[in-house]
């Protein structure tokens, strides 16, 4: 039997079709954990990311910050949340989050500093604040670059939540734990892409976005980049 049997196997086996180790079920579970860990990154990097992009205060340490998030081993991160808050959900969040707020630091910092400052001096002559300026001048003008954050953290974050098994939990990552420790590699494999199919599901999402969702303008503005 070959590699192409034994996937056929691992996708039409009645426990991958319905039940609690269902592709359905695990993907459902997989989601469920990059979903909240990109919520709660970007709740804490994005308004950081656009204060210190329009200040321009604290550009080299979130620089220097995002170099050295990079370097962290998400599998320490992870044995070190289990022996601080036990075993749950936080013992995952920790980690994916501390991978997630990187880039969307970065990209937020980056695409506000990107606004021409013609037109943010223009925006203040006529009257604006210094918070409208942000939200309406500079916001929409980092929009490509944050979107390019969001893509760059939500594929790392899908790639990287298979560590829930790790601590008992759910999502992809038990097909390959699970399939390791069993040694049935067809459902470690099988897990393994579906994992990739993710990720390539969510690399086409945000490249759909950024054709149809953005402004016109601003799409105008970053092909002219």
């Amino acid at each position: 039997m070959n590699w192409l049997d034994w996937l056929s196997d691992f996708f039409t086996a009645p426990e991958r079709l319905s039940g609690p180790d269902s592709i359905v079920h695990r993907v459902s579970e997989h989601l469920l954990f990059s979903g909240e860990a990109l919520l709660f990154a970007t709740l804490v990097a994005v308004p950081l990311g656009l204060l210190i992009g329009y200040t321009g205060r604290g550009v080299t340490v979130v620089t220097a910050f995002a170099g050295a998030a990079r370097a962290l081993p998400t599998l320490g991160l992870v044995t070190l949340a289990v022996l601080l808050a036990g075993v749950g959900d936080t013992a995952v969040l920790i980690p994916l989050v501390a991978l997630a707020a990187p880039p969307l630091l970065v990209a937020a910092v980056e695409g506000v500093r990107g606004t021409d400052p013609d037109v943010r001096d223009a925006a203040r002559g006529i009257g604006l604040t210094h918070p409208q300026v942000l939200w309406q001048v500079c916001l929409p003008s980092a929009a490509p670059t944050l979107l390019a954050g969001f893509r760059t953290a939500t594929v790392q974050v899908i790639a990287t939540a298979t560590v829930a098994a790790y601590v008992g939990l759910g999502g992809l990552g038990r097909y390959v734990i699970d399939g390791l420790a069993t040694r049935q590699y067809a459902v470690t494999v099988g897990g393994a892409l579906l994992v990739v199919l993710l990720a390539v599901a969510a690399q086409l999402f945000f490249a759909l976005l950024a054709r149809f969702a953005l402004p016109a303008g601003v799409r105008a503005q970053q092909r002219a980049h």
